[in-house]
């Protein structure tokens, strides 16, 4: 019905995606309402989340969190759910017109599969969606009917030079990176970085996991990989470009030789806006881009040699099949190690590659053998690490 406002389904709710995704449904109270929120394990945010935007329902992952879930919202009409078939299953809802996916990791794969199924449309900002099964989710969209927006600002950066390009060949896209923290750094400055070091990004505002992909080149490699399902694109279509200032958020190369970017201050509300409002623009009162306060923009070639996971994520892609998938479970994993000061920040890599070299190669994997995949590459990783641990 014209004016009604769209019911939103936000998944992954108290991370940095998911509050800020609030902030901008709080700025359009008569454009969007909140009928469900989804968090991992984060109760007491959750419980303020849903006093605040009073959801019909809330889900929290951890089953073990349910009873005192339950209790902080006795007094309320909203409706308490836990564990990953709830999940599942309030994503389907009909009271649902959009899903906000925004869990990190794998664990936001079977969510968004569930949402895809049902045909809704999805908000994307899970990428390890698209990594891991990027061909199943390709096939389950143009069956179902569904729609994928990117938020990724690289990706929803290409999304918007697309549009009124239909039947436009591309000739290759540029996704920018900002370096992250550590770009100026030499390899024996970053055999002792620090998690703490680490997690502080000198542009963006993301969870810590993102924040240490980020540092790595790991989440470039991964948004490679995931603009190829979006996008339909090869390998050796997909560049990447240090972009320290991250004002410019990608380029799309077109076969005449004109070129399109998407600029915009590094803020993450701003491709969340657009995705949900798409295809139109609502004023909103973000800050704007003042390119005067930029007095140079530069840009460089990653060195991946010194950050070895961007490189490791071509591999993957080139590879195919199920490799993205072990690509993705070795480097949570090796993340992880690293926030718990088990292995060093240049030890991720060697992660990623030893169980890339060690598991088992499926060229064309079911959803089913990608769990078996996942979980497989994560023993591997994990076993790994300890070894590495053990000499430290």
């Amino acid at each position: 019905m014209p004016g009604m406002p769209e019911r939103i389904a936000l998944l992954g709710s108290t991370g940095s995606i998911g509050t800020q995704a609030l902030d901008i449904i709080s700025r359009f109270p008569g454009k969007f309402v909140v009928e469900v929120l989804v968090a991992g394990n984060n109760i007491d945010l959750l419980t303020q989340q849903a006093r605040r935007f009073q959801p019909d329902t809330v889900v929290i992952g951890n089953v073990d969190h349910y009873q005192q879930l339950k209790e902080n919202l006795r007094d309320t009409s909203v409706k308490v759910y836990a564990g990953k078939e709830a999940i599942e299953q309030v994503v389907t809802s009909s009271t649902v017109d959009v899903v906000i996916a925004s869990i990190v990791g794998y664990s936001g794969l079977r969510p968004t599969i569930a949402a895809i199924k049902a045909g809704k449309k999805i908000a994307l900002a899970n990428k390890e969606t698209l990594v891991v099964a990027g061909e199943i989710i390709g096939r389950l969209v143009r069956e179902s009917g569904s729609r994928i927006i990117p938020v990724d600002s690289e990706h929803s950066a290409i999304f918007q030079c697309l549009v009124g390009e239909e039947g436009n060949p591309i000739e290759k896209i540029t996704l920018t990176a900002s370096g992250g923290p550590f770009l100026n750094w030499s390899e024996e400055m970053l055999k002792n970085v620090m998690p703490g070091e680490a997690l502080k990004h000198p542009n963006w505002d993301m969870g810590s996991k993102v924040t240490i992909d980020s540092a790595s080149l790991m989440n470039k490699g991964l948004e490679v990989i995931e603009a190829k399902w979006l996008f339909d694109l090869t390998p050796d279509q997909i560049s990447v470009i240090i972009h320290p200032q991250s004002v410019i958020h990608s380029f799309v190369h077109f076969t005449d030789g004109s070129v399109k970017a998407q600029l915009g201050v590094p803020d993450m509300r701003i491709p969340i806006l657009y995705a949900l409002t798409y295809p139109c623009r609502l004023h909103s009162d973000l800050l704007r881009l003042e390119l005067n306060d930029y007095k140079t923009l530069t840009f460089s070639d990653p060195d991946m040699k010194k950050f070895r996971n961007l490189s490791l994520a071509y591999d993957a892609l080139k590879k195919g099949g199920n490799m993205p998938c072990i690509l993705n479970a070795a480097n949570e994993m090796a993340v992880s190690a690293f926030l718990s000061e088990k292995i060093d920040f240049m030890q991720m890599p060697d992660v990623v590659e030893y169980t890339m070299e060690s598991s088992l190669y499926s060229p064309s994997p079911d959803l089913d053998s990608l769990e078996v995949t996942d979980c497989n590459a994560r023993e591997t990783a994990i076993n790994f690490i300890n070894k590495f641990h053990k000499k430290r």
